[in-house]
């Protein structure tokens, strides 16, 4: 394609091309020699531009995917810290890469010559632009594969220092450089250790074959597809597996996504997702090292230089993440939520403060931000929508934001982060919904917000403020939805203890409880039993602080100290009220306790709930408050302790085949609770046998093996768990139980009984709903500690 005349032969021109290869010999030489080819080329580029009379020299290599080049080496372009071009018509490099033919053009803004080598064909002329620097002459060609002929690259030289087109000569001496390049590429990538592409690192490790990566990239080149994408569907690859490989690449960390990561909304204040989805790259979070910056290609972000123009005066940490990871990523920080607006554009419209205000006039006045008030609104939406029992407002000293966190299925997860100069303004505006004294930041104050008057949802929640150090002011919100009770059948007892319990509360007088911890679920598995057992011919009073699930059919009171309503005066009253059934919120006073047992003897059904850990506890902590042992063995029907574990999140637990040690492990850790029963210590590796053969029939496969899960974690769920399942221990009031409670014997001997009699502990009902694939033990573990 060069439209050069040849040079005359003369003995001068002859001395010329023997002196051109003769440099071109030598410079060949250190190439192959070398060990690193980047480091060579860089400390060469400078003896070829000489040698070929030119002014600027670039190699670009083949990106994976084999849809760009990149430049790997270049010379004269510290105005363009890295050029990444399509292989295509609109570049002449990328004409190149595409067509495998050498082009030798005489001026490059000629667009008749252009054409003439290509109808498409064209100059970019960015580059130029940004520099200041005007290309005229330019040779270029493909580098190769030696051995398949495939395309590993693109050498670019500009520019002849005598205004004329490159020579023949210089055409020659270019296609023999390209020919060493390909051999110094392709030996540089088979050493050990080294790779050419982000996926690389899965062929060295043997995850794919170099077949099925050529295969890959190939269709993803004709079809338009992803490379990521194609290796996660057709291959079978996980995104964290191309994450890993990304990192190994890069030499930079990997980061998934995260489904409650904090978004960095100071960070984000400036950054639009149309520039985000285009440029590949955002903020992520800001640590003591900088501000880390999540992009798909680092080196792409870190040679242009944007990130560090829109985040001036910050240090910049790159990792890398899958195009899938990156999109979740943006959908999580940018993503439309069920308001009109989403927490990020309400923190965004924040008007910006110097500092912190130290000022309660002017707390009160930022406080009825309309911004502001739009925000505390959205996040307690946003946790009633997430299903949230809880947030916690954490503000800290200096100039650290202040988390917001969310109680989601037991745990907290941070939800999003809000500049330290609104932490008062913040906390005052809560203290105003619920009427609290804004002036005093020095002592606990608890109140309630009903959420109807700010917001249509049906939602109030119990507020409490607690001093920090600092002078500041935690607080914890309690979500109070009203909301209906859960059928009896699906609260997630085992058959054994469902039918137990369908007979105990079938019983038409008596006292029963629930008992556990703080947010356990007793009031959520009291009401499933009221449910139960309500009929338009039963009468059902309830005094509860506060009123959370209602139910048609029940007359329900709320716990009002300072009108003069408490659970004993309820309890009373409901007395004089000709009821069938009394449920008491929580009996935590001999008062109260006393009546309860008194309402059961005198022909009424009496629910409530105790703060204990297990059933036989709950019946010698009664026993401890004074209750007298007959009337008390009188009226017990029967006791259900219950925790609440996490639950395995079905679309992406792992299943696996546990060995036999780990069963024997299950074994021996569901046995330790029934040492107590003669049956055990007659004869315990029949006891272990028994129990064993008693979960091949109940959860076996028809060969006799099992079926464990483990957490995995994926986008619909936090850590590999989604919503919680109950934990049983249900101890009925049988002859022999009411005969130890009269006796006031030892919490150990009432267990032991209750086991003799078939009561599953905690931890047994617990490492059955592992075998059914419902949980695993690290949660049953965390919840049934003896």
């Amino acid at each position: 394609m060069s439209e050069t005349a040849p040079a005359p032969f003369t003995s001068s021109a002859v001395s010329r091309r023997l002196s051109f290869f003769k440099g071109l010999q030598a410079l060949t030489n250190r190439i192959h020699a070398s060990k690193d080819i980047d480091e060579i080329m860089l400390e060469l580029a400078p003896q070829l531009c000489a040698l070929f009379e030119a002014e600027r020299f670039t190699i670009y290599a083949l990106e994976e995917g084999g849809g760009s080049i990149v430049t790997r080496v270049k010379t004269g372009l510290s105005g363009v810290q890295s050029i990444r071009l399509p292989i295509g018509e609109n570049s002449i490099a990328g004409f190149v890469a595409l067509s495998g033919d050498l082009v030798n053009i005489r001026d490059v803004y000629d667009d008749q010559e252009l054409r003439a080598i290509a109808p498409g064909l064209k100059l970019r002329r960015e580059v130029d632009a940004s520099t200041g620097f005007h290309s005229r002459q330019m040779l270029v060609a493909p580098i190769r594969d030696p051995d398949t002929g495939s395309l590993l690259g693109v050498v670019q030289l500009i520019n002849t220092r005598n205004g004329e087109p490159f020579s023949k000569v210089a055409e020659e001496g270019v296609l023999g450089l390209a020919q060493t390049l390909g051999v110094a590429f392709l030996r540089h990538t088979r050493e050990p250790g080294r790779l050419r592409s982000r996926f690389d690192a899965l062929v060295v490790d043997g995850r794919i074959t170099a077949e099925e990566f050529a295969d890959i990239t190939r269709e993803a080149r004709t079809s338009g597809s992803s490379t990521e994408a194609l290796l996660v569907d057709q291959l079978g690859l996980s995104h964290a597996e191309l994450g890993a490989a990304a990192a190994r690449y890069f030499g930079v960390p990997y980061q998934p996504f995260v489904t409650n990561h904090v978004k960095p909304m100071d960070l984000l204040r400036n950054i639009k997702r149309e520039y985000v989805e285009q440029s590949l790259w955002l903020p992520y979070e800001e640590t003591p090292e900088g501000v880390v910056i999540l992009c798909i290609d680092p080196e792409q972000v870190r040679s242009s230089g944007v990130a560090q123009n829109v985040l001036p005066k910050k240090r910049l940490s790159f990792r890398v993440t899958t195009i899938h990871d990156f999109e979740q990523t943006v959908e999580q920080y940018f993503g439309t939520s069920l308001d009109d607006s989403s927490v990020s554009d309400l923190l965004s419209d924040l008007n910006d403060r110097d500092d912190d205000s130290t000022s309660l006039k002017d707390d009160v006045t930022a406080a009825a931000d309309n911004e502001l008030v739009k925000l505390v609104n959205k996040i307690i939406i946003d946790a009633y929508r997430q299903g949230a029992s809880d947030i916690h407002i954490e503000p800290r000293v200096g100039k650290e934001k202040t988390l917001v966190r969310f109680r989601k299925d037991g745990s907290l997860v941070p939800y999003i982060e809000i500049p330290a100069s609104y932490r008062n303004a913040l906390v005052t505006r809560i203290k105003i919904m619920c009427d609290l004294d804004i002036s005093e930041r020095r002592k606990p104050q608890d109140g309630k917000i009903r959420f109807r008057k700010f917001a249509p949802v049906d939602l109030e929640l119990r507020v409490a403020t607690l001093p920090t150090q600092g002078g500041m002011e935690d607080v914890v919100m309690r979500l109070l939805a009203h909301s209906k009770p859960i059928p009896i059948d699906e609260l997630g007892l085992l058959p054994f203890n469902l039918e137990r319990l369908k007979s105990a509360i079938a019983k038409p007088y008596g006292i029963f409880f629930v008992c556990g911890p703080t947010g356990s679920g007793k009031t959520t598995t009291l009401h499933s039993i009221l449910s139960y057992i309500n009929t338009p011919d039963t009468k059902i009073w309830t005094v509860e602080d506060p009123v959370e699930i209602t139910q048609k059919g029940l007359r329900q009171v709320q716990v009002n100290r300072k009108a003069g309503i408490d659970f004993a005066t309820m309890m009373r009253a409901f007395l004089r009220a000709d009821p069938d059934v009394i449920m008491v919120g929580e009996m935590r006073d001999h008062e109260t306790v006393a009546v309860g047992i008194e309402a059961s003897l005198t022909g009424h059904l009496v629910f409530s709930t105790l703060h204990t850990n297990s059933a036989p506890e709950s019946v010698v902590r009664l026993l401890d408050m004074g209750m007298d042992p007959f009337n008390f063995s009188d009226a017990l029907l029967g006791v259900l302790a219950q925790r609440l574990a996490k639950r395995l999140c079905t679309r992406c637990r792992e299943r696996y085949q546990p060995d036999a040690g780990e069963l024997q492990r299950l074994v021996d850790e569901y046995c330790e609770d029934m040492h107590l029963t003669p049956d055990f210590r007659a004869d315990p590796d029949g006891a272990r046998q028994r129990v064993l053969a008693r979960w091949r029939e109940a959860f076996a496969d028809k060969d006799g093996g099992f079926t464990l899960y483990r957490a995995v974690g994926c986008e619909h769920c936090t850590q590999g768990y989604k919503g919680r399942v109950g934990l049983h221990e249900l101890m009925l009031g049988s002859d022999a139980i009411k005969r130890l409670i009269q006796e006031r014997a030892r919490v150990e001997q009432v267990l032991g009984q209750a086991l003799a009699e078939g009561m599953r502990t905690l931890r047994q009902d617990g490492i059955e709903k592992v075998l059914s694939g419902i949980t695993d033990m690290k949660q049953v573990r965390k919840v049934c500690v003896r």
